[in-house]
């Protein structure tokens, strides 16, 4: 929850968080996705290629958006 920190101090805040978990999609721990939507914040798991053609668009679209990305080799 601590390395959440920084997120969560973002103005104007973050809406949507894309979790690019790698090769494929990697499930996003309940609690963190809990502690995230407190916070007034969607979490969205996808594999890393997906979160990067995702972010893309909706930052086009000039949502509040961020993404959290595991690279791929």
């Amino acid at each position: 929850m601590e390395s959440l920190a920084p997120l969560l101090a973002v103005d104007p805040q973050v809406e949507i968080l894309l979790f690019g978990g790698g090769t494929q999609m990697t499930p996003v721990d309940p609690a963190v996705r809990a502690h995230l939507r407190e916070a007034g914040i969607v979490v969205e798991p996808m594999d890393t290629g997906a979160a990067c053609r995702t972010y893309s668009i909706l930052a086009a679209e000039a949502r509040r958006v961020a993404a959290a990305l595991i690279a791929i080799d």
